[in-house]
């Protein structure tokens, strides 16, 4: 394993990851006190950086699936899709957004809906209820994916079109070389990578856990208590890293498809049950409050708007998507070789952002139905007991609550399961020079230290701790992501030229070895 295992980036993330979860296990205050910190001065000087940043990313990707360059391929040019659509789907739907939606698909409407954003609306009005939809589709929809389409294109262009390693660092071969991308920078990258994973990841188990505690004790009133939720990391981290040594054909992929099947089914029980006519017309009204709100919401900063209140959301959510961009974009790659970048976007893109539309309208809109038309009771429960209640008092409205409520605690496991199994997978690959197949021993070292961090910050701080890693660890990533998309220009312009991309490098001096790959047709 040693000859597979790339020591220096190994040996740096490992340090780091593992020095992170002893300062949290021994000093846990002074550890909160300092994050706390470096939060307020990253959102305080840095919080526009995420704004603009994000709203690019989203042009930048719409551009290349409707451009010249749309119809090159990830792989050879006669390269057929190595999953089918439908698991295709599944799992990049499964890994980047499952557990999010079963916290937040109840929580955050209802939050806004409490307390609207930016005072744009008195609380617990028709119009709260009507802003709430419109910021949770722009929480969860184009943006989030456009970031992971970013990240997952250039990886898969770089390692199934040019043939490079599965690494973020291969991508900046046009801009550094092969040199650059061996050297220390190249290390550094990878490392920033691995730490992003790492934290995105946590940060989901974390959640998680919180909703199966929340959900045990709404049916069972066992209690809530960080020793709960660090029993229930602890069961997951095993059955995660069980799958995640299956591979991602057989763990990653029969998960995601349960998934989709049990999600789809909840939802068309609350639809059925619920309020089905509010719920269709929240679906069709909020997507027209979305399109039409979408540029103004995109570029909203600090500077005329509650600036506490876009650090806590929306620049909170652009940091998280982006600490999940190197785990999530790898791992779309991973499964997407064989199609085109216009195939590639549009599915990553609209498919998925169509889908959370859809979970936000049911979940959201029943929710909403109840406190303006309903029984109630939900906005106080959040208040009272937190975020992760949401969902299962929602259910509890309705018949067979237990069952529902029982699938729901399912779900978030599976959800659980399947994207943490896939950030152990996606963490070894980094770790092992860009391996499709990493070694099973750094996928379960991965899969241990996820698990520890989740532990270390939900006891540091709960759902406050879990925020503030995401976004430290998200915003030197931030930087990254920027020399990613011009990395894949430049290759991109070489590839529809004809001209192999190592023929401009080498005219600057610079080497970067033959892959073999032939260029693209231009036509």
């Amino acid at each position: 394993m040693k000859q597979r295992v790339d020591r220096g980036v190994f040996w740096a993330a490992a340090a780091l990851s593992i020095g992170f979860v002893a300062w949290g296990a021994i000093a846990p205050k002074q550890m909160a006190a300092q994050s706390q910190a470096l939060l307020n001065a990253i959102i305080d000087g840095f919080g526009w950086s995420f704004v603009v940043s994000t709203a690019f990313f989203l042009i930048f990707s719409l551009f290349l699936a409707f451009s010249r360059f749309g119809h090159i391929r990830l792989g050879q040019d006669d390269e057929k899709p190595e999953f089918k659509t439908s698991s295709w789907i599944a799992m990049m739907f499964s890994v980047g957004m499952g557990i999010g939606l079963m916290f937040w698909g109840v929580a955050e409407p209802i939050t806004h809906f409490a307390t609207p954003p930016h005072g744009l609306a008195a609380p617990h009005s028709r119009a709260a209820a009507q802003l709430a939809m419109e910021y949770s589709y722009f929480h969860w929809a184009f943006h989030p994916w456009a970031i992971y389409a970013v990240v997952g294109l250039v990886i898969g262009y770089f390692t199934f079109r040019k043939g490079m390693p599965n690494l973020i660092s291969s991508a900046f071969t046009p801009l550094i070389g092969e040199a650059g991308v061996r050297g220390p920078i190249g290390k550094a990258i990878d490392v920033l990578a691995v730490l992003a994973t790492m934290f995105g990841t946590a940060t989901s188990l974390g959640l998680g856990a919180q909703q199966i505690n929340s959900g045990l004790n709404h049916l069972w009133k066992i209690g809530e208590s960080n020793a709960i939720a660090l029993t229930i990391i602890a069961v997951m981290t095993v059955l995660f890293i069980l799958s995640a040594v299956s591979g991602v054909g057989k763990g990653v992929q029969f998960l995601s498809n349960v998934n989709m099947v049990v999600a789809v089914l909840l939802l068309l029980f609350l639809a059925a049950v619920g309020p089905t006519v509010f719920i269709v017309n929240t679906m069709v009204a909020s997507l027209g409050d979305y399109l039409r709100e979408l540029i103004p919401m995109s570029f909203r900063t600090a500077a005329f708007s509650d600036g506490k209140w876009l650090g806590s959301w929306t620049i909170f959510y652009w940091a998280w998507w982006i600490s999940w961009a190197p785990f999530v974009g790898t791992f779309i790659a991973r499964i997407s070789r064989g199609r085109t970048i216009r195939e590639f976007i549009i599915g990553v893109l609209f498919i998925p952002s169509g889908v959370t539309m859809v979970w936000f309208s049911v979940m959201g809109g029943a929710a909403l139905y109840a406190e303006l038309a309903g029984a109630g009771g939900i906005a106080a429960a959040v208040k009272d007991q937190g975020p992760a209640v949401a969902l299962f008092v929602l259910l509890g409205q309705y018949p067979a609550a237990t069952l529902t409520s029982s699938v729901a605690m399912f779900l978030v496991g599976v959800f659980f399961i399947s994207g943490a199994d896939a950030g152990a997978i996606v963490m070894g690959m980094l770790c092992a020079k860009g391996e499709l197949t990493p070694p099973r021993g750094l996928v379960i070292l991965w899969g241990v230290l996820a698990g520890a961090a989740a532990s270390v910050l939900l006891v540091m701080g709960g759902l406050g701790g879990l925020q503030t890693a995401a976004v430290i660890v998200a915003a030197p990533f931030l930087v990254v992501m920027a020399g990613l998309c011009i990395a894949l220009w430049v290759a991109l312009l070489d590839d529809l030229e004809g001209r192999p991309l190592r023929q401009r490098l080498r005219g600057s001096g610079v080497a970067v070895p033959s892959t073999g790959t032939k260029p693209a047709r231009s036509g």
